[in-house]
């Protein structure tokens, strides 16, 4: 594991702090949480500057539209970003850390030039059609058909908590193909444009009163073949490609956002008097143990990435356990510094604090997670 920085890439962090330095003030006010078509512009504006900045899809491949950054290049520039305070993904969220870094590892070389570019650009927004209702945790156990006539598949079914819905152009969809196959082998991974006749999307309120999720409703949609990912049943392997970078580097900057938000909770305990506390000095001193920890084993896990190719491996599944219950405690431990506050729903951190509890459930639950580490890490055997 080498964790030093090379001079070229303290360059780059370099470069990057100019950069975000100049063009950072003249940033827009953020639109409303409310308005959606609002939010795609304002995060795919964003895009386009990083895209003309040369920093769009830092990481992926040059063929692939990428400018082929080391792992170590990609986690300086979402350091960065992440401490000046720079825009986050938002709407882009599962186009460049799902489905482009999926179709840049997986998808032919007319797959690649069609869609990775208009997501480097900010043209297109993806989403995410994975879960179901009874299909969550056991994702496999998915039931939406795709059936084969002539050069398209003809869709039915629904997903749920498919991410930035309303907005997207895209989905990156999972169907079975093979019904009468085991549940893994049945399945294809398919692009299937939102604006295809027989889609219906419902958005759900989360309890942060936020409508990223949505219910989508698939009436004999039809996708060409032509859209799928891999070989036809083949799709719960690129499906692990997928879920490999959503688990591997997709919240590295949310451990840079929590370490800010560390540091500003300190100073509010320290300004209402509850500094005074033992006890919550111990625990936010452990909180900042954890996030540097975190911090450490992303920086593993970039490094291991790095001699494997630049696909994240199944360490991701240890950070993103640890990870979801540092966030929690976090929010815990803000709630108890703000006192009665904890209930105002315009102070800081309130809504993070609602949100950070659905973490051990997104991107596979907690105990998923914990079966992955235990049987592909450990060994240990399956449990019954």
């Amino acid at each position: 594991m080498d964790l030093a920085y090379t001079k070229a890439e303290e360059e780059f962090r370099g470069r990057l702090r100019e950069w975000l330095a100049a063009v950072l003030p003249g940033l827009p006010a953020k639109p409303s949480p409310d308005d959606w078509p609002a939010r795609r512009a304002y995060d795919t504006t964003w895009q386009r500057m990083l895209y003309d900045a040369g920093y769009a899809g830092l990481h992926w491949p040059v063929d692939a539209g990428g400018r082929g950054a080391t792992p170590t290049q990609h986690l300086i520039f979402l350091e960065e970003t992440e401490k000046a305070g720079a825009p986050y993904v938002g709407a882009n969220f599962v186009g460049l850390l799902h489905a482009g870094p999926t179709v840049a590892a997986e998808g032919t070389a007319e797959q690649r030039a069609r869609w990775l570019p208009p997501v480097l650009r900010g043209d297109e927004v993806w989403c995410q059609g994975f879960s179901e209702p009874d299909a969550g945790s056991d994702l496999a156990a998915l039931r939406t058909r795709a059936v084969r006539d002539g050069d398209d598949y003809v869709i039915s079914g629904s997903k749920i908590w498919t991410s930035h819905a309303e907005v997207a152009d895209w989905c990156e969809l999972l169907v079975r193909t093979d019904p009468k196959a085991p549940k893994h082998r049945g399945i294809s991974w398919l692009a299937m444009p939102m604006d295809a006749p027989g889609i219906t999307v419902r958005p759900l309120r989360t309890l942060a009163g936020s409508t990223e999720f949505a219910e989508m409703f698939l009436d004999e949609v039809r996708v060409p073949v032509r859209n799928r990912v891999g070989a036809e049943n083949d799709g719960w392997r690129v499906t692990m490609v997928t879920l490999s970078f959503e688990r591997g580097t997709a919240f590295v900057g949310e451990v840079v956002a929590c370490r800010r938000t560390l540091d500003v909770l300190a100073d509010e305990a320290r300004s209402n008097g509850r500094w005074d506390d033992p006890v919550l000095r111990r625990r936010l001193g452990r909180l900042n143990a954890e996030l540097r920890s975190l911090w450490r084993l992303t920086e593993w896990n970039v490094s291991e990435s790095q001699r494997t190719g630049g696909v994240p491996g199944i360490g991701g599944s240890v950070f993103k356990l640890r990870y979801s219950g540092v966030r929690q405690e976090l929010y815990e431990a803000a709630a108890e510094v703000l006192g009665a506050d904890a209930f105002d729903m315009d102070r800081e951190w309130v809504l993070d604090r609602l949100s950070s509890l659905s973490y051990t459930i997104a991107a596979g639950t907690s105990q998923i997670q914990r079966n992955i580490v235990a049987e592909r890490i450990l060994g240990l055997p399956k449990g019954r």
